[in-house]
């Protein structure tokens, strides 16, 4: 009885064995069939970790080939969450949040997913690395990448921009051309142990392209100069905003570029739209006196008066159908060459009705305005100057005088170097051309003339003479260099707040270029409501004077 009892069990046993061993049986036919491809991924993406190799950015340069953006190489701190125990998390929380400045409950969150890898924070100081790094904090590591680096800081800041955290361009030339500068990235494969600890590389492998170099037009020195007279007009005259560029006038290639507000690269973060905006090309208004000089040119050009006849300028007040238009000085008799001089909108208004609408909108978009420059930068808007078809009884006392037509600082410059250059409109452009790594130039960038003949050689020479008078005996005087003839224009426009011309409020402007005799440089000057002087030849005038005397002086001297 006992021995049967023995058989029994030893049979059920044996059943139940052959039963598992069935369903294992079973169970491995089914793997191997329908999840052995999945199965194999999970154990190579486990074993076998596929890691982006990120180009380096390109450099940008001034002309003088001196480095103004560049990328360093910096830490990125990562963890493995599934790999470290409720330990080692508490202690990297304890030790993580005082470095790197983040909070607790960001880095319990990140060390909370159920991942082998998790970025804890991305391009560290080298100082917050090297603590961490001291610390041997189990299932954390770090990454090698590079950061932007902008050394002058908010130095040329609008025409630079900047590039994020992951190396894209946003703002500026690093957007403008971000194809070029970001490179592309490479791969290789790491193989890793069961711990996810790389151990070494499989023959998989493509190493990343690095992103091509700039060289600009901007020299970092008159950048330099530019901007410090601009911020201290600013503050001078509690001006609300400010644009000041600089440019060739023989070949359009932008020295400098500055705006007020302006911004730290380093911290574009910090920073607010408005301060990140290019006012040079991204804003319009209405320039007062300084359109004037589309009207001397086309009076000259089209032989309808001299520079020695004479305009009854009404003793300050003329009316047009129910406006009285005033000048700011009553001026009775005054020449062609005064009434610009001292910019007598009466004086102006009675030449452009004898030249009448159509050919001041003619001669207004032969200097381009209403359309856009083509400088390769984002941003740039074009302006509006309306059809003569659609002008009011009064517009041809506004538009002649610089209102009832909106522009950009870059059109007015553009407008001054082509009187400048005899005629010649020729693009504003930023870049020089584009090298590689070992600096061979890739694409290179000629000066580029948009319209030949805007007017004829000898009417600009007479233009030019006519701004030489405004600075030497107009209301340009504060522009006088010694020793240099400048010729340029003032202006002063009444803002428009809330559909009405506003009282109190200005823009201020002053373009002009020198030296007169044989051009080099033109510059223009533009200030948002200062005060409480507010003209542009009292305001204006003076940056103009010390941007380009020292810009001058100093290419005189570095050739």
């Amino acid at each position: 009885m006992e021995s049967r009892r023995h058989v029994l069990r030893f049979s059920l046993v044996f059943l139940i064995l052959i039963a598992c061993l069935a369903v294992f049986v079973v169970k491995l036919v089914l793997m191997q069939t329908f999840r052995s491809d999945y199965l194999a991924g999970l154990a190579a993406r486990q074993h076998r970790h596929l890691v982006e190799l990120e180009p380096v950015r390109g450099t940008i340069y001034d002309r003088k080939m001196r480095p103004i953006a560049f990328n360093v190489s910096v830490y990125s701190l990562f963890a493995s969450p599934r790999m470290m125990s409720e330990a080692d998390k508490q202690s990297a929380l304890e030790h993580l949040s005082e470095i790197l400045g983040t909070s607790r409950e960001s880095i319990a969150s990140d060390l909370d997913k159920d991942k082998y890898f998790v970025w804890i924070k991305r391009k560290l100081p080298q100082e917050a690395a090297e603590k961490i790094q001291k610390l041997k904090l189990k299932g954390l590591g770090f990454r090698k990448e590079s950061k932007r680096s902008y050394p002058g800081a908010a130095l040329a800041a609008h025409v630079l921009g900047f590039a994020d955290i992951d190396n894209n361009g946003m703002e500026g030339l690093e957007l403008y051309y971000n194809k070029e500068l970001k490179g592309k990235p490479g791969w290789m494969r790491v193989m890793r142990d069961a711990r996810q600890t790389g151990l070494l590389l499989d023959n998989n492998f493509l190493p990343a392209r690095d992103g091509l170099n700039l060289v600009l037009t901007i020299d970092e020195t008159i950048q330099y100069i530019a901007e410090r007279a601009l911020a201290q007009a600013v503050q001078k005259y509690n001006a609300k905003a400010a644009t000041i560029i600089v440019m060739d006038t023989r070949t359009g290639a932008i020295l400098a570029l500055a705006n007020q507000p302006t911004y730290d690269l380093e911290h574009y973060s910090a920073s607010d739209a408005q301060s990140r905006t290019n006012r040079a090309l991204s804003y319009v208004y209405e320039p007062g006196s300084v359109f004037k000089v589309v009207t001397a040119a086309a009076a000259l050009q089209e032989g309808k008066f001299t520079e020695s006849d004479k305009i009854f300028c009404e003793n300050g007040k003329y009316k047009i159908v129910n406006n009285i238009l005033t000048d700011h000085h009553p001026y009775g008799t005054l020449s062609f060459t005064e009434v610009f001089g001292f910019s007598s909108n009466i004086g102006v208004v009675k030449i452009a009705q004898k030249l009448g609408a159509p050919a001041i909108y003619q001669y207004a978009k032969k200097f381009r305005f209403g359309m856009p420059t083509g400088i390769d930068l984002k941003g740039e808007v074009k302006g509006w100057i309306k059809d003569p078809s659609r002008w009011s009884k009064t517009s041809i006392g506004a538009i002649p005088i610089g209102y009832e037509v909106t522009v950009t600082p870059l059109q007015l410059l553009s407008m001054m170097a082509t009187v400048a250059d005899n005629g010649t409109y020729v693009r504003p452009f930023v870049v020089r051309y584009i090298q590689d790594k070992q600096g061979h130039v890739v694409k290179s960038f000629e000066p580029k003339v948009l319209a030949e003949n805007v007017i004829e050689k000898e009417t600009a020479r007479r233009v030019t003479e006519i701004l030489v008078d405004v600075v030497e005996h107009g209301t340009a005087q504060k522009a006088q260099i010694k020793g240099i003839r400048v010729a340029g224009k003032t202006g002063t426009a009444r803002k428009v707040i809330g559909g009405a011309y506003s009282e109190g409020k200005y823009y201020a402007t002053f373009a002009g270029f020198a030296p007169a005799d044989d051009p080099r440089l033109a510059a223009i000057v533009i200030m948002d409501e200062p005060h409480p002087a507010y003209f542009g030849g009292t305001v204006c005038a003076p940056v103009f004077k010390e941007v380009i005397e020292n810009a001058l002086k100093y290419l005189a001297s570095s050739g």
